[in-house]
């Protein structure tokens, strides 16, 4: 919360003071910032300090401001009472507590913590909320589980966090037509359990147990990506709340009173507004309902595990057992120093070389010989100890290296931190990658044991590192640009399911363009001219 202005600085607190008009393109902050810090950003108008004591990492933030427009402190007081009086007084939340959980996501970047932080309890008081924050210009950040890796939540100019929790309800499930309606503050898991007795399940998992709706502003991916997609092939229609308050349903409102998915399993009428506010990252309006696709629970699940001799045979198997129409619902690549890692934190066994993990899911009349088909494809690529199983003790057994990469990659130095990169290239280009990454790790002498949905082309770096040591922060800093600009090189993207959140804007200026660059930032001041929806996120900051 604001609370004094003396002479050209405005401070939400004592701790993190804000030099006005700040102009910082810099994106290397890390965890001390001190005179090393200093020097790096020579040349800078002014800076906007964000915290001397942060206890992690801040990976390529960069918090600019150009003639910032925090709120007065008239302004604030002004919008409190009103925000009261939309959903009650113990909904609107200032203490320092609430509002720093509010300010950080799982990422490695710094906690920005908003003003105050609101707990709507449906999209009426959604609406009347951001309708307050409109009139009294202050952003708008939405919050549901935290889970995000990019520090979505951030609230980089403070702020009113709308946090999301309390709007938990599974609203419509439609078992022949295979969707479900539900509230942002619906979770994967939670989801699932609702659907344990019908038959259907809803199969996109990023791994964290996130919000559906934030599944959706970031155009989630994860393992089952390979056979049912991501978000953005999963999300029907969405109601979404825009900066003024408005309520648009992107696909059609229907004739029910609540959030209804189109019937009819296509459409070619007009522009794709649901795919507009999937992967948005909450700065073109928040979403407050949303419709999903359902799957039939598959009848039998095959779990495998091969080992083999390189990347390259790893990647040809992938290709020659998609090609080949077998039902796979999940490839995952591990490369030899993470197999090692498991190896020593699970107490297993496996071989000391990339490994692949499989799922298949299908019938039980057919999934026999297609995981046959699968052994033999990945034996005359020079695989080995093909392992399957179909009971589930023995299926969660044979992928526990998969389960617990993230924390074998911190075993691997105890006490360190760990950030995942997240680019994505076409198939044919993965070996080349992987084998330019590899190199590139060992003449840096940093520590990135590899993970990846091989099937789609998207792998991470888990980059374990002693926040502590600026020369170490700066090598991987250094690492993860020329890893995105070298998928970029190769027609990938810099972020396959993470999103772009603060760090990846440069980036994805490279990755998209110019002119597209200036069809995204017109769609974003067209939905939001006053800039009030998650501000710093995706774009960079207007004028900066």
């Amino acid at each position: 919360m604001v609370t004094h202005q003396q002479g050209g600085v405005l401070a939400l607190n004592p701790n993190v003071p804000v030099l006005l008009n700040a102009d910082v393109t810099f994106c290397n902050n890390f965890n001390r910032f001190g005179e090393s810090c200093a020097k790096s950003i020579k040349g800078c108008a002014s800076l906007r300090v964000l915290t001397l004591a942060s206890q992690q990492l801040a990976c390529v933030v960069s918090i600019h401001r150009r003639n910032a427009r925090l709120p007065p402190q008239a302004s604030l007081d002004g919008a409190l009472s009103a925000l009261r009086s939309v959903c009650g007084e113990d909904s609107v939340l200032l203490g320092e507590a609430v509002r720093e959980q509010h300010g950080r996501d799982e990422s490695v970047h710094r906690c920005c913590p908003p003003d105050v932080v609101v707990f709507p309890h449906c999209v009426e008081e959604v609406s009347a909320l951001a309708k307050v924050c409109h009139k009294h210009r202050l952003p708008i950040i939405p919050f549901g589980t935290g889970t995000g890796l990019e520090g979505g939540v951030s609230a980089v100019q403070g702020g009113v966090c709308f946090s999301l929790r309390k709007m938990e309800q599974v609203l419509d499930l439609h078992q022949e037509d295979f969707d479900v309606t539900v509230e942002p503050g619906v979770t994967r898991k939670a989801l699932n359990a609702y659907l344990r007795d019908t038959g259907l399940w809803f199969p996109v998992d990023p791994g964290a147990d996130a919000s559906l709706c934030g599944m959706a502003a970031t155009s989630a991916s994860g393992t089952n990506a390979v056979r049912y997609g991501t978000m953005r092939e999963n999300v029907l229609n969405l109601e979404v709340v825009l900066a003024d308050g408005t309520v648009v349903h992107t696909a059609g409102k229907g004739r029910h009173p609540r959030l209804r998915s189109l019937i009819c399993r296509k459409t070619s009428a007009g522009y794709n507004l649901t795919n507009l506010f999937v992967g948005s990252e909450g700065t073109l309006g928040i979403l407050t309902k949303t419709t999903l696709r359902l799957y039939g629970v598959p009848e039998v699940v095959v779990s495998a595990v091969c080992s083999f001799p390189s990347v390259q045979s790893a990647v040809d198997s992938t290709v020659q057992i998609l090609q080949s129409g077998v039902p796979i619902a999940r490839i995952e690549f591990l490369d030899e120093v993470m197999v090692d890692a498991c190896n020593r934190f699970s107490s297993l066994s496996y071989p000391v070389t990339p490994t692949l993990f499989l799922e298949f899911h299908g019938s039980e009349g057919g999934l026999e010989g297609q995981v046959k088909t699968a052994e033999d494809i990945s034996q005359s690529n020079g695989g080995s100890d093909f392992q399957w199983a179909v009971d589930v003790e023995t299926r969660n057994l044979l992928w526990k290296a998969r389960h617990d990469a993230w924390y074998a990659a911190l075993a691997l130095r105890p006490g360190c931190k760990a950030y995942a990169t997240d680019v994505c290239v076409p198939l044919s280009r993965l070996p080349q990658i992987i084998v330019e990454t590899k190199q590139d790790l060992v003449e840096n002498r940093l520590t990135g044991p590899i993970a990846g949905h091989v099937g789609d082309g998207n792998f991470h770096c888990l980059m374990v590192l002693d926040p502590g040591d600026p020369e170490e922060v700066q090598r991987v800093h250094l690492f993860t640009e020329r890893l995105a600009r070298r998928a970029l090189a190769m027609d990938g993207t810099c972020t396959g399911e993470h999103g772009v959140g603060l760090g990846k804007r440069a980036l994805l200026c490279e990755e998209l363009g110019h002119a597209a660059m200036q069809v995204t930032s017109s769609l974003k001041q067209m939905l939001d001219p006053m800039n009030l929806m998650n501000p710093g996120k995706i774009l960079q900051p207007r004028g900066g």
